[in-house]
């Protein structure tokens, strides 16, 4: 008969048990061994297991095997490879894997990242797992239990692993439905140089249970399965990621589009998703509690849930920001930053209930209540500082745009204040090495940023209504435990005269122009009356939409909601074959003043590999334009169904010989045509009249 030994009680005591006591086993560890024994590769050696168990009164139990670790609240366990860190197994109201158990186990729940060195020319560098090589019990009490699962570098190592010293850390708490993971992320002065492109933790849950997913009250539905997307059952279309579901398990799925870009989420808006197991009223949520930890400040889009089931944590991407966003680090850069920690939480309910409302509010409550925890007070590393090591900032912002507010200082509707690593105006956008921290002002203008981490800052805001950014030019020293009152701060936003016509809204974003019916053959029924723009092939209802002539625009006439269309794209001409496309904007004007000049105010919500070219009364694109915005962009934004990216604004100063008494045109042309994906979207377009003698030159990001 085959024996294996186990752990039990509180030290390290170990016996020999045989196959027959395992019933015994069973009931003094709880549920535990059905969860280890369903993972399969315990099977192995013929069935030796050595375990160490530690247990206390309150609830909390850490089982140590030789290569696994099990965290257990009584409410949850969480089974962890040793000493590679990843999640094999999370067991739940008397289900024995939440986790996807016909995955390898090394690819259920994991961290990773993709990273690359400065030469290497691998299109999207090297993906990394993230292995630990050493394990370490850092906090065991009867309120916590806290793991690290380290990779350490050495220069023997260059070149295969990314050099940064990585420490993955998992917690449990008492009484907690749920368990949180961090890590630290080390890169040492004499380390070589790398760059990286995306970093991430990634839980894939089992597809037999998880069907309904939800990110948001407007965004949740009944999803296909991976099944669908196969070959057999689904057309791949423009790029891998889009797949129409031809032949899905579900008939109710025919005909709709499924892909994972569709559910992207920005960074101040994503605080909850996941899914919910339709037999077992049981549900799976990722919970971030702050965005301080991402990249890209708080409209920096990222994903969420999608197809698989798959839940993720994005960290840091270079999704709808392009190459600009890439990390990257110098051979004598010294750096290091703690990602998260961030919450997955379950939940269940009876029988009787509503699952997926109840589930879905109940876990908005939970991201409520982590949201006023933060900063936490019990993550072990000290690279985490506590509320006590951090400081706040205050002060009050107010807008003065003589045009609009009359010459008066008022507060702005909306305005979001943030501190982020000193830089040029518009420069959060891009910065992903430290932290942000972000808040918005209340009606009156005052604001509150709490929990910052000590260190230097620039105070940087954008106003709702008004183009342009804000930054203080003042550095702000946060001290731990510190209170810095910034007093009142006046923002003043590009402005030389009065307006002469507006076209669009300044949000930062493209949704309120024009945005088009989908093609009936590519349909997202989620998105049938809510966020139209992330329909599946809208680039391609252009050229059908304006099949011989491109957009005029007439001021007086048009209706940016209705005539505007939301992304000035490429048009296909052939196999594979793109051009660009000229719009107009026709206005009127009297009496031209010929001793001054005008300004032309362009925001763009987004760019991918375009040109946008202005001309002022000249058709002919051959001539010189008189301003140009060369090559911008790589945010690939139309493809992956979003309505903004990196915001950018240009100010184009008109002589006024160019225009004349009646009639007018601005010939926009946006250049670089290879493929279907690239274009423009417009936030935001107003011309000024003649210069007044006190000209604001204050300007947006990548002016």
């Amino acid at each position: 008969m085959s024996t294996f030994p186990v752990g039990l009680g509180k030290g390290p005591i170990r016996t020999i048990f045989s196959l027959s006591t395992i019933t015994w086993i069973s009931a003094k560890l709880g549920t535990m061994i059905l969860l280890l024994f369903s993972s399969q590769t315990f099977l192995d050696e013929d069935l030796f297991i050595q375990a160490t168990t530690s247990e206390n009164t309150t609830g909390l139990q850490l089982h140590i095997f030789n290569q696994y670790v099990v965290m257990d609240n009584g409410i949850l366990q969480v089974n962890l490879s040793k000493p590679e860190g990843m999640v094999t197994g999370i067991q739940y109201k008397g289900i024995d894997n939440l986790l996807e158990v016909l995955e390898d186990e090394t690819n259920r729940g994991y961290w990773d990242m993709v990273w690359s060195a400065p030469g290497i020319t691998r299109k999207k560098g090297a993906f990394d797992r993230m292995e630990g090589t050493n394990f370490t019990v850092i906090v065991e009490t009867e309120d916590q239990i806290e793991l690290s699962f380290t990779r350490m570098w050495d220069p023997s190592l260059e070149g295969k692993v990314v050099p940064l010293n990585i420490d993955k850390r998992f917690v449990l708490l008492r009484n907690s439905s749920g368990f949180y993971t961090y890590a630290i992320y080390e890169h040492l002065k004499e380390w070589p140089a790398f760059n990286l492109t995306n970093t991430r933790t990634v839980f894939k849950l089992r597809k037999d249970k998880f069907h309904y997913m939800a990110i948001s009250d407007s965004r949740q539905r009944h999803m296909p399965l991976p099944d669908d997307r196969s070959e057999k059952r689904g057309q791949a279309l423009a790029y891998p990621e889009a797949v129409l579901l031809v032949n899905p398990v579900e008939p109710e799925f025919k005909g709709e589009v499924d892909d994972k870009y569709q559910y992207s989420v920005e960074n101040i808006h994503n605080r909850v998703h996941g899914w919910i197991a339709n037999d077992s009223q049981v549900g799976f949520w990722q919970i971030t509690p702050s965005e301080e930890f991402k990249s890209g400040g708080p409209f920096k889009q990222c994903l969420t849930s999608h197809v698989g089931p798959i839940t993720l944590a994005i960290f840091h991407s270079t999704h709808y920001s392009g190459g600009e966003l890439i990390l990257q680090f110098g051979s004598n850069e010294p750096w290091k930053k703690v990602f998260g920690p961030v919450f997955f939480y379950l939940n269940s309910l009876g029988d009787g209930a509503n699952p997926f409302q109840c589930l879905w509010e109940d876990a908005k409550q939970q991201m409520n209540d982590e949201v006023e925890r933060w900063p936490y007070d019990f993550p072990a590393s000290k690279d985490f500082l506590s509320p006590k090591q951090r400081g706040t900032v205050s002060g009050r912002l107010l807008v003065r745009e003589r045009y609009v507010t009359d010459d008066k200082d008022v507060p702005g509707n909306g305005t979001l204040v943030g501190l982020a690593a000193p830089g040029v105006v518009g420069s959060w956008q891009l910065e992903c090495k430290g932290y942000q921290f972000w808040t918005k002002a209340d009606n009156d203008g005052y604001f509150s940023i709490h929990g910052v981490r000590p260190g230097t800052y620039n105070l940087y805001a954008w106003v709702p209504g008004f183009i342009g950014d804000y930054r203080d030019v003042s550095e702000i020293v946060v001290t731990p435990d510190g209170d810095v009152d910034v007093g009142t701060l006046v923002y003043e936003p590009p402005r030389t005269g009065p307006t002469l016509w507006e076209i669009g809204v300044p949000d930062r974003t493209a949704a309120e122009f024009y945005v088009p019916d989908p093609n009936p053959k590519y349909i997202n029924k989620l998105y049938v009356n809510t966020d139209r723009f992330r329909q599946y092939g809208l680039w391609e209802r252009y050229a059908e939409l304006y099949p011989d002539n491109d957009l005029v625009y007439t001021i007086g006439v048009s209706d940016y909601r209705k005539d505007f269309f939301f992304a000035q794209v490429t048009r296909k001409t052939g196999n594979n074959t793109y051009k660009g496309s000229t719009w107009q904007i026709r206005f009127n004007l009297d009496n031209v003043d010929k001793n001054t000049t005008y300004k032309l105010r362009v925001s763009l919500a987004t760019a991918h590999v375009s040109e946008l070219q202005v001309r002022i009364n000249d058709p002919d694109s051959e001539n010189d334009p008189l301003f140009t915005t060369g090559q911008i962009g790589n945010d690939n934004t139309i493809a992956r169904h979003g309505i903004h990216g990196l915001y950018r604004l240009y100010n184009v100063v008109i002589p006024s010989a160019q225009l004349v008494d009646g009639n007018n045109t601005i010939f926009l042309t946006r250049e670089l045509s290879v493929s279907p994906f690239q274009g423009i979207m417009y936030d935001y377009i107003r011309l000024e009249g003649p210069q007044s003698s006190n000209d604001n030159n204050n300007i947006g990001f990548s002016s």
